[in-house]
């Protein structure tokens, strides 16, 4: 085996003295890999009597640049060192760590532990400081969005809007929602919203309440003089905190403020309102048309007082037009 090494390694250089070369000959890096390879074979006693163009040293210094320059390589191609962590692992970490602000590595790791996920620490502490995240545990409060939604049950809204009628006198609507379920109760209308009127219907509100208004803990309000002490007092009896939004601050009243303007824009902007009976009793189907039909976004694309119903074949059922408030508003509904 070794012999005919020798042959080869022979015969090679001859190939290569026979080349036109101006001056010393040259190996390229073929050459080299050949007669490192080959000399590989032969037993180290063989190697100080061959007749070589370079010493037995060169070549074996050769074989170590070919080995060092193989596993330079595929360290390029990140095939050594620890696998990195897959990318759904990374993308659950992140979203830990997003949906959770004070949870720092640790708290994350032990939570990916819990549901079974076998990730390093030190992995979690890389992935979040790759993305920018301190994987040190975070001190922060919840977002006013986050207390809202945390404390929705036990949240009501009020807030008066204006009406002009048809005759240009302009009326004074009283309405109340609730911030869990989005439900709207129009408390009555008044062309003088004194504080006596506004305080009754305080009382009219816990009555419609009913065992409801125990879970009520805070009900949100401007700062208008239409509402006074006597109205903060009758919600104080029942347990209730009045909050104050801030001067010319609408997004801290935001759902009633919203529901206000939707208001607006289906009732007063497209009809004339006659008079106080005419006004009540658009409002009245528009209040169960909110409640009972219209869709929320919040509450999943379900009504306040209906549920989502389960999905249905309209190859079996069509769809009839209901219309309410004087042809404004329409609704539908299945019919076989």
């Amino acid at each position: 085996m070794w012999k005919t090494a020798e042959i080869l390694i022979l015969r090679h250089q001859l190939i290569v003295l026979q080349r036109r070369q101006p001056r010393r000959p040259k190996l390229n890096w073929a050459d080299r890999a050949l007669l490192a390879a080959l000399l590989g074979v032969i037993p180290k006693a063989r190697r100080q009597g061959l007749r070589l163009l370079v010493t037995p040293d060169t070549i074996v210094r050769w074989h170590r640049d070919i080995v060092r320059r193989r596993w330079a390589a595929r360290s390029a191609c990140g095939r050594t060192g620890r696998p990195p962590t897959r990318r759904n692992i990374q993308a659950l970490v992140r979203r830990l760590a997003r949906e959770n602000p004070g949870w720092g590595y640790r708290r994350i790791h032990g939570e990916l532990a819990g549901l079974g996920v076998k990730v390093a620490a030190s992995a979690v502490w890389e992935i979040l400081r790759a993305s920018g995240i301190d994987p040190g545990r975070r001190q922060t409060g919840p977002t006013w969005s986050q207390f809202l939604r945390s404390q929705a049950e036990a949240i009501l809204a009020c807030d008066f809007f204006t009406v002009d009628l048809l005759d240009g006198t302009q009326v004074y609507v009283l309405a109340v929602i609730e911030h869990a379920t989005r439900r709207i109760r129009v408390l009555g209308i008044t062309l003088h919203p004194t504080g006596q009127w506004t305080a009754q219907q305080a009382r009219n509100l816990l009555m419609d309440l009913g065992e409801q208004a125990d879970q009520v803990k805070f009900m949100i309000r401007d700062r208008g003089s239409n509402f006074t002490a006597a109205f903060d007092a009758v919600l104080a009896d029942a347990g209730i905190r009045t909050v104050l939004c801030n001067i010319q601050t609408p997004r801290m009243n935001a759902i009633a403020e919203c529901w206000i303007g939707g208001c607006r824009r289906e009732l007063p902007d497209r009809t004339l309102i006659w008079n106080q009976a005419h006004l009540r009793r658009i409002l009245r189907q528009y209040e169960a048309h909110h409640n009972q039909h219209r869709l929320h976004r919040s509450l999943h694309s379900a009504a306040p007082l209906k549920p989502l119903p389960e999905p249905v074949n309209l190859d079996q059922y069509r769809a009839r037009k209901h219309a309410h408030v004087g042809d404004m508003i329409n609704e539908y509904r299945l019919v076989a």
